[in-house]
């Protein structure tokens, strides 16, 4: 029942705002069954999630964006997943602000660069080293795509094909390293179908949304899910 509530919101929250379910996700399930097994049993549920809600809204992702994304997260994911070793939570911490204050430069007109392909790769492989090892650092794809210049259905979707790369890259790692087990995959299957639930709840909830509104929510959430992150990750 518990993970059936939390994979529903999760998939409303990160439908309506573009991320923040992983998060709530990750953070809920590390207090109860630990950082490890949390990392397990959440990858494939939002694996699946972001693939569903990338296929509900593909007409509106920016493919240059999430080209470049994939090609540096997918083989980062990989790596960092069988190395098993975070980042100094610090250094997570240090990131998540810094692209969290860009992003909202950006949003205030103040910085208007739009991060180039020289920029993206690299900075998407650490971001998925960085995903695979802590669970938190996938919260830095927002404010990277928001950075990018990306808003709206192009943020929601574009975002979650760069969520797919990384936790396909970190499935696999998990499952070389012995870390997905029956039990997980059983658990993982119950936060998948709870998702896919919340994707069609929040897909009908973003409908009624304005443009100025959907921003909003996107940056409010953004900052609310990076103080949650540097509360409760890692701990």
């Amino acid at each position: 029942m518990i993970l059936a509530l939390l994979g529903t919101l999760a998939g409303v929250l990160t439908t309506l705002a573009g991320l923040g379910g992983g998060i709530l996700l990750q953070v809920a399930l590390s207090l109860a069954v630990g950082p490890h097994r949390a990392l397990a049993i959440t990858a494939p549920a939002l694996l699946v999630g972001n693939l569903h809600r990338a296929l509900l809204y593909r007409a509106h992702i920016d493919r240059d964006v999430a080209r470049d994304f994939v090609l540096g997260a997918l083989p980062g994911s990989v790596v960092g997943g069988l190395a098993a070793l975070a980042l100094p939570v610090w250094a997570v911490h240090a990131l998540m602000l810094a692209m969290v204050s860009l992003a909202l430069l950006r949003r205030a007109g103040v910085w208007r660069w739009r991060p180039s392909r020289a920029v993206m790769l690299p900075a998407a492989a650490g971001i998925g080293a960085v995903s695979a090892t802590s669970g938190g650092a996938g919260l830095l794809v927002s404010p990277l795509m928001l950075a990018a210049g990306l808003t709206g259905e192009r943020y929601v979707s574009t975002v979650a094909v760069g969520a797919v790369a990384m936790h396909a890259g970190r499935l696999l790692a998990y499952g070389l390293g012995g870390m997905v087990t029956r039990e997980t995959l059983a658990q993982g299957a119950v936060l998948t179908v709870a998702i896919l639930v919340g994707n069609g709840i929040g897909a009908r909830l973003r409908r009624h949304l304005d443009a100025d509104a959907g921003a909003r929510i996107e940056v409010a959430v953004l900052c609310v899910a990076t103080v949650c992150a540097i509360a409760g990750v890692g701990r």
